[in-house]
């Protein structure tokens, strides 16, 4: 089995094998060591000498004593004697006295018999020695005092020495120990001056304490064997063997540099620091053979690959919540490259694509304050309210229409749909305007014409209501209102120009007013002669404005003056150059005079009628054209 394939434990278990034997090998060396024979000789001259010291200085204590100790013991055997007067017997102070007691031991037997006095005399003799009864408990307590002083300053004195003996001593050792540790720590160091430190791994494979020609070799070993195994997301793997690609292995100085580059004196920071070094460690192949490999794997191919998708706010229920976001198997094909090229040159035996950032992720994920920002601003948008006034009819855009239109662009700023806005828009436009429509009409005469053509009608600006629409949702306005419109009418009803208008029946010249339903104006008139290209066109308009004494003025010819001129009392446009004006000039009005003496286009009425009209219209009154 391989380096490359043993186990982590396997690995772990050699590490720590080295490690040992290493730090036996140092340790011998130390101990065979002239320094530390040295230093353990001076060891043993330090503890005699100690002992020594220590032996002269007892002697001292001994026999140097200060004089008040002398005096004590001067005291002590006064007191002594006292005792003995007293009965007291004395202890032998040492063995030959002993033996002279032992030897004396009959004499004094045959001395108390002699002594043996009368009964009489003893009562007298006891009574006469009571006094020194007192006398001797007093030399008895002095001689206890005396005595424990004594013994308390000789303990005190031997505890002192063996204090210093036990502080000489652990100094010694802790030297000792010191200088060793430093021996070993400096070994290492000199060790790894050449040796990775411990737990280095390179480009994943561990090179703990392998000297330079080591790893080459390994790196030479595996040269024959190498296989690269990419780690696909979907769990898939597929395989770059080396020998496809004529890996090589190439001997550099980089694995020299590496271990240059190490700090050796600090190598006990490896103990818990362990160092990942990535490298090139010397090789070439076959680029042109591993690039044919490589755009034929399967994890390359697009239709094998599905898109990210970031994470976005998504409208549920009642409001915008953020939907995750998904990690797809689009491939990065720049970083895909890099990783498998850095694989290939540091012996990795394997490549997780989803580690090595070869997928293509999202953008935002789920925790993005730009997302999070996004689903804010969506659902403050929910509680604006437009409500259109038709009248009689309203439509109304709220959170279930305006949901449909938010959404957020790529890089999260929340927009409007704005195609589905003014598909909306359109269809109020749709069912809502009628400028330009056909419309059916009965006139003052009861009869029901069609009317085709003309301005007037309800028109709504659909650019200028799109920017009025999006401003009351960003803003999260409730609001009743009018669409924005280009062209207004009276009414929303079937007929929009409502009951009061101008009528012109151009079939039988005549033309009415009615208000508020009822014709309250009546007159022949002239209309533009059709047979000069003149006729007045049908249509339903209104009237642009009103103006007193205005010259009617034909085409400019070259010569600066005008194909006619013709100054009016009463002028009311409604179609451009076409309105009502009186015509003194006309003697008659109705009939077919307008195919013969017909105007240019406008509607000629008598003076008084015209009069009358001007004050009954104004801007914005329909006007009905019809044949």
């Amino acid at each position: 089995m391989s380096d490359m394939q043993k186990r982590p434990e396997d690995i772990d278990r050699e590490s720590e094998e080295i490690i040992e034997e290493t730090m036996k090998e140092i340790f011998d060396d130390i101990n065979n060591s002239d320094e530390f024979k040295e230093m353990d000789d001076s060891y043993e001259e330090s503890e005699e000498a100690a002992d020594e010291s220590g032996q002269e200085d007892k002697a001292e204590e001994e026999n140097g004593r200060p004089l008040s100790e002398d005096t004590d013991a001067g005291d002590l055997s006064s007191d002594d004697s006292d005792i003995e007067t007293a009965g007291v017997e004395e202890e032998p102070d040492s063995e030959d006295e002993a033996a002279e007691e032992e030897a004396s031991g009959d004499n004094d037997e045959s001395d108390e018999d002699d002594f043996e006095p009368d009964e009489d005399d003893v009562e007298s003799n006891e009574d006469d020695f009571e006094p020194g009864e007192d006398d001797v408990e007093s030399n008895e307590d002095d001689f206890e005092s005396d005595e424990d002083d004594g013994e308390e300053e000789e303990t005190e004195a031997e505890k002192e020495l063996r204090r210093h003996r036990r502080r000489k001593k652990a100094g010694i050792i802790a030297a000792s120990v010191a200088g060793a540790l430093i021996l070993i720590y400096i070994g290492f160091a000199v060790f790894f001056s050449s040796h990775f430190i411990f737990f280095t791994e390179i480009n994943g494979q561990d090179f703990s304490m392998k000297s330079v020609s080591q790893v080459e070799e390994y790196m030479k070993k595996q040269v024959a064997d190498y296989v690269l195994t990419l780690k696909e997301s979907d769990g898939g793997t597929e395989t770059i063997r080396g020998a496809d690609i004529s890996l090589e292995y190439v001997q550099g100085k980089e694995l020299k540099q590496l271990v240059k580059k190490q700090n050796n004196f600090l190598w006990i920071e490896s103990l818990w620091k362990h160092p990942e070094i990535t490298a090139e460690v010397g090789v070439k192949y076959d680029e042109n053979a591993l690039k044919s490999i490589t755009e034929n794997l399967k994890c390359l191919n697009p239709d094998n690959q599905t898109a990210s998708v970031d994470a976005h706010p998504e409208f549920k229920d009642t409001e915008f919540v953020i939907v995750p976001e998904v990690i797809g198997t689009q491939i990065d094909t720049e970083k895909f490259n890099e990783a498998v090229s850095t694989a290939i040159k540091g012996f990795v035996s394997s490549v997780d694509l989803a580690d090595a950032g070869c997928y293509i992720k999202p953008r935002f994920v789920s925790d993005s304050k730009e997302v999070t920002a996004a689903k804010d601003a969506m659902n403050s948008y929910l509680g604006a309210s437009v409500t259109y006034d038709f009248s009689p009819n309203t439509e109304v855009v709220d959170a279930s229409v305006i949901s449909q239109w938010v959404k957020v662009d790529a890089d999260m700023n929340v927009t409007f749909d704005e195609e589905a806005v003014k598909a909306y828009i359109q269809t109020l436009a749709d069912k809502y305007n009628t400028k330009g429509k056909t419309r059916t009409f009965t006139t003052a005469g009861g009869n029901s014409v069609t009317v085709e053509g003309g301005s007037y009608g309800w028109r709504i600006d659909q650019e200028a209501e799109y920017n009025a629409l999006t401003a009351n949702i960003k803003n999260g306005e409730t609001v009743t209102r009018e669409p924005e419109y280009s062209s207004r009418a009276a009414s929303h009803d079937v007929n929009d120009f409502g009951n009061t208008y101008a009528e012109v029946d151009l079939t039988n010249q005549q033309m009415y007013f009615i208000q508020n339903g009822q014709v309250v104006l009546q007159t022949g008139i002239v209309t533009g002669n059709p047979n000069k290209g003149n006729g007045t066109p049908q249509g339903t308009y209104s009237l642009a404005y009103k103006a007193l004494d205005q010259v009617l003025r034909g085409k400019k010819k070259p010569d600066g003056t005008y194909e006619y001129e013709s100054p009016v009392k009463f002028w009311m446009p409604f179609n451009g150059g076409i309105g009502f004006h009186d015509a003194t000039w006309q003697p008659t009005f109705g009939g077919s005079r307008y195919q013969t003496n017909g105007s240019h286009g406008c509607v000629n009425m008598p003076y008084d009628k015209a009069a009358q009209l001007y004050d009954l219209i104004s801007a914005g009154t329909p006007v009905i054209l019809h044949y």
